[in-house]
């Protein structure tokens, strides 16, 4: 399989692009001519997309109801990271990190104590596609570097199984996919450090097969399922829901995905924590961070929208959008604030390399659920957030395209499609 995209579009997947790379500088002159005033920290983001430049790491969809990993890897420019610390070395410099680790991330989203206290005997599953090789060593190398402790297979933290459950028969190896499972390795350690983490791989990127890995999840007792790929809507996404999703008791969460405004399935799932995402950026606030929507072309964004299949689920009372509106909260996911991952597996696996896209945003929710604790028997996590909306970041700046329905591309006050209510200030909104 390609690590790079396609010529040719795909029937499934709505936002198939050409070229492996996207350089923002043209897309922030294009946004400028649109928009006559941007907030500090959608302004600052900018600037750092301004020279900052990335590659999707998996191939798009050639197939219906096939899924494309949303992980976005940095191949040139200085990241935020670097800009904050007057680091000079090019972000596509392997040698060191050159995104936000998990004391950045811990302090940007008040997890600091809790980090270091909770998630003791809490497993977090991580579905992706295809095999890592390499993922028990460069998540240990991933670890040893920011002095987190040790996660092996060996000390009965980590564990890499198929779909079917099985620890020696597995997928064949991918490395854009790779580069996705080290992606989500590396968040949910950062967030939850003492949490143990099951990697699931799927035998293919089929919805079916991914369904399956999230099943097999559950089965295993994991109560923190984190999905970081996504594909166009269908009509058979009711059937999905109801076969691969419906799991009471567990936090599913899944990335909005990157091509901007426009409804992505499963995040579209009324059973799921659709999770969007933020540029983040250090300020002189008392938070010591500002956020704003990740938006940095009319096709590279944060995803959001109104499905156009799935039942609105009934904790959900916006008035805009008739069926299931995305996202419900939010988190990083601009390349450009991107976050540090280790990844040596194939073409792509360097070393030390910087990630972004909603790929980064739905382990990273997934883990806060996990320091928040097992959800209630019967509950669904989803619903949590919309009870303790004043346990959120609000994000109140940026949109992600253009839509008739403002708040479904555009951040405001309160509830918007982007962001949703917001990022994690704490473990306040993710209990229940």
């Amino acid at each position: 399989m390609r690590t790079t995209s396609p010529n040719a579009p795909s029937s499934r997947r709505r936002w198939l692009r050409t070229g492996s790379a996207v350089t923002a500088t043209a897309a922030l002159l294009l946004t400028a001519l649109a928009t006559a005033t941007i907030a500090p920290a959608q302004a600052q983001a900018q600037e750092n997309s301004s020279k900052v430049t990335w590659t999707r790491s998996c191939a798009l969809p050639r197939h219906k109801d096939e899924m494309a990993c949303d992980a976005l890897r940095v191949t040139g420019g200085r990241t935020a990271f670097q800009q904050q610390h007057g680091i000079s070395p090019k972000a596509a410099d392997a040698t060191a990190p050159s995104g936000y680790g998990p004391s950045d991330l811990q302090d940007a989203y008040g997890l600091t104590s809790a980090a270091a206290s909770n998630g003791s005997g809490r497993t977090i599953a991580v579905v992706d596609a295809y095999d890592d090789p390499n993922a028990e060593s460069d998540l240990a190398a991933y670890r040893s570097h920011y002095g987190l402790p040790a996660c092996t297979t060996a000390n009965g933290c980590f564990k890499k199984v198929s779909q079917t459950g099985s620890t020696t028969s597995l997928p064949t190896a991918d490395s854009g996919w790779a580069g996705e499972i080290s992606l989500d390795l590396d968040m949910a350690s950062a967030i939850c450090p003492n949490c143990h983490i099951t990697l699931v791989e799927a035998k293919s990127a089929s919805m079916a097969n991914l369904g399956t890995a999230v099943n097999e999840a559950v089965s295993l007792g994991a109560k923190y399922v984190s999905n970081s790929y996504g594909g166009g809507e269908s009509s058979s996404d009711a059937t999905y829901d109801s076969s691969y999703f419906n799991h009471p008791g567990v936090a599913i969460t899944v990335s909005a995905g990157d091509a901007g405004y426009g409804a992505e399935y499963p995040a579209a799932s009324k059973y799921v924590t659709a999770v969007g995402g933020t540029a983040l950026s250090a300020s002189s606030t008392a938070r010591g961070w500002t956020e704003s929507v990740w938006r940095t072309s009319s096709t590279e964004g944060t995803g959001s929208g109104c499905s156009a299949y799935d039942a609105k689920p009934a904790w959900q009372t916006d008035t805009g959008c008739a069926k299931r509106t995305i996202a419900d909260v939010s988190a990083v996911a601009d390349p450009a604030t991107g976050v540090s991952v280790y990844d040596t597996y194939g073409a792509d696996g360097q070393g030390w390399a910087t990630y972004g896209g909603t790929s980064a945003s739905a382990p990273i929710i997934a883990s806060v659920y996990a320091l928040a604790g097992t959800p209630s028997s019967g509950s669904y996590p989803a619903k949590f957030p919309y009870a303790n909306t004043s346990a959120l970041n609000d994000v109140t700046s940026g949109s992600n395209g253009n839509c008739t329905t403002s708040y479904f591309c555009t951040a405001r006050t309160g509830y918007d499609g982007p962001t949703g209510w917001g990022t994690p200030e704490g473990l306040g909104a993710f209990t229940g």
